[in-house]
C-alpha cells in the first residue's frame, strides 16, 4: 500500500532536520485563530473570543451552552482546535434580542476552566471554515543550541518554494485506517467497514481496544462490547447493536451521515497526498507543467494550464514565484476536474492503485469532487533559538491559511516523528 503521511517526501530531503519534540509544556504550543472577518458590532449573533487549554473546541461548545442555558445548535465555531495546546478561537452565539445581557453572560463564564478574551455582535453566525488560517507560535525542545541555524535554512526554502500541502496524519486517526473505513464505505462494504471499525486486532496493536478486536475477530461481539472502551461512540454503538442480533447494514446506521463524510474525506486526503507525494518526489509540485489546473490561492478558483501559459506563470515575474497560484491535486468525488495528459493518468493511477473504481467515487453520496493546492505558502515567519530552565530551544512562528497542517512544517524542520495530535490551520 502507498506511503501513509508520516513517510511522505519531504521538500528539504536534503537539508538534515533538527531532531527534538514539540509540547512538552503547552505554553510550547499557541494556536491563534485568524477570522475571516472581524464582528460589525450589532446584530443577532454574540461573538466570544475564547482562549483555552488542554480542552477540546465541542467540550468548550457544550460547556458555554450549559452555563448560558442555550441550546448546543445555537453555537457555532469555524474550525477545530488542537486539546494539548493554548489555543484562541471564535465561536458564535445565535441570541436575537438580547444584547443587553452581554455583559452578564460573559461574567458568567469568569468560573471556567477556558478564558473570554472579548465579545461582540455580528449579523451572520459562524460558519465551518468562516477563517482565514492559524498563527502558530512553536517551540521545538531537546535540541543543540546550534539547531537554529539548520532550521533557519529549512525554513527559508519553505518560505521560498512553498511547503507541500500534505493532510497530515491525524487526518487518518490513531490508527492510521481511516481512509480504510472511508474506502470500504464508498464502495459499500459493510463487511470490510466493520473490519477497520472493530476487528483485526493483529494489524492494529492497539492497547486500548486489541482485546476487544481480538474478541470481535472471534466473533464474540459479547466481550468485545465489554471490552470496548464507551469514549469511542461510535464504534461502541455499532457494537451494541451487533450483540442484540441486528444485521451488519442496520448496525452500521449508528454511523450518522457527519462521521460517515469524515471517514470518506479521510479517503479523500489520502489520494491527494499520494498525487502531492509523486510530485515532490519528481521535483514540480510548486511549478506548472501543461495540462495543469492552477488553482488562485485567494479564491481557489481553477484555470487549465497550456505550455505557453505555464512558461509564463513559472517565469521569474509570473504568478508561481509571487505565491499567487499553485498546481491544483484532486479530492476525488463528483464532477471532479481532471487535468490534462500525463497528469491525469497521474491522478487516476493513485486511484486505481487503491482499489476503487472511478465511477464509484464519484457517484457516492459521501464524496464532493473539488481541487486543492499542492503547495501552501507560508506568511510571517519568525526563527530564533533560545534557552530557558528547561534547556534550548527553536522558537519558530508562522501562518498558514485554512486547512492546512502545522505538522507538515515540523516535519520538515525536525525530520522524525511528529505528534499527530495537531490540528490544522
Amino acid at each position: 500500500m502507498p506511503a501513509m503521511p508520516n513517510q511522505l517526501a519531504y521538500l528539504t530531503a536534503d537539508l538534515p532536520g533538527i531532531g527534538g519534540v514539540i509540547k512538552q509544556r503547552h505554553e510550547d504550543f499557541i494556536v491563534t485563530e485568524l477570522p475571516l472577518y472581524e464582528p460589525c458590532g450589532e446584530g443577532e449573533h454574540l461573538y466570544l473570543f475564547v482562549q483555552k487549554t488542554n480542552l477540546t473546541t465541542k467540550h468548550v461548545a457544550s460547556q458555554i451552552a450549559r452555563v448560558l442555558n442555550v441550546s448546543p445548535r445555537a453555537i457555532n465555531f469555524a474550525g477545530m482546535k488542537d486539546k494539548h495546546a493554548i489555543t484562541r478561537q471564535m465561536f458564535s452565539l445565535h441570541l436575537p434580542g438580547t444584547a443587553s445581557q452581554d455583559t452578564q453572560r460573559v461574567a458568567l463564564l469568569e468560573g471556567e476552566p477556558f478564558t473570554v478574551l472579548w465579545a461582540d455582535r455580528h449579523h451572520n453566525k459562524l460558519r465551518r471554515g468562516h477563517l482565514l488560517g492559524n498563527r502558530f507560535d512553536l517551540r521545538i525542545r531537546n535540541v543543540e543550541p546550534t539547531a537554529v541555524i539548520r532550521a533557519k535554512k529549512i525554513l527559508d526554502r519553505l518560505v521560498a518554494q512553498g511547503v507541500p500541502n500534505y493532510f497530515g496524519p491525524q487526518r487518518f486517526g490513531s490508527l492510521a485506517n481511516n481512509h480504510l473505513v472511508g474506502r470500504a464505505l464508498i464502495k459499500d462494504d459493510d463487511q470490510e467497514v466493520l473490519d477497520q471499525l472493530l476487528g483485526l486486532a493483529d494489524q492494529y496493536d492497539h492497547e486500548p481496544t486489541y482485546q476487544a478486536r481480538q474478541a470481535y475477530d472471534a466473533g464474540d461481539y459479547e466481550r468485545a462490547l465489554t471490552c470496548w472502551p464507551r469514549a469511542l461512540r461510535y464504534e461502541y454503538q455499532v457494537l451494541a447493536a451487533l450483540t442484540k442480533g441486528q444485521s451488519i447494514g442496520k448496525a452500521l446506521r449508528c454511523i450518522d451521515k457527519q462521521q460517515r463524510q469524515f471517514f470518506a474525506s479521510a479517503t479523500q486526503s489520502y489520494l491527494f497526498n499520494q498525487v502531492l507525494n509523486q510530485r515532490v518526489m519528481d521535483k514540480n509540485f510548486s511549478e506548472l507543467l501543461p495540462g495543469d489546473l492552477a488553482i488562485k490561492h485567494e479564491n481557489h478558483s481553477v484555470f487549465a494550464v497550456d505550455e505557453d501559459q505555464a512558461a509564463a506563470e513559472n517565469a521569474a515575474d509570473g504568478r508561481i514565484t509571487l505565491g499567487e497560484i499553485s498546481p491544483s491535486g484532486p479530492m476525488w468525488g463528483s464532477d471532479l476536474l481532471l487535468p490534462k495528459g500525463e497528469l491525469e493518468k497521474l491522478e487516476c493511477s493513485a486511484l486505481e492503485s487503491f482499489e476503487i473504481p472511478r465511477q464509484t467515487i464519484q457517484a457516492s453520496p459521501l464524496t464532493q469532487g473539488s481541487r486543492r493546492p499542492l503547495r501552501v505558502m507560508i506568511q510571517n515567519p519568525d526563527i530564533s533559538g533560545g534557552v530557558d530552565e528547561h534547556g534550548s530551544y527553536v522558537h519558530v512562528q508562522f501562518e498558514l491559511g485554512k486547512g492546512s497542517f502545522a505538522t507538515v512544517v515540523l516535519s520538515e524542520l525536525m525530520k522524525n516523528q511528529v505528534d499527530c495530535d495537531l490540528g490544522e490551520a
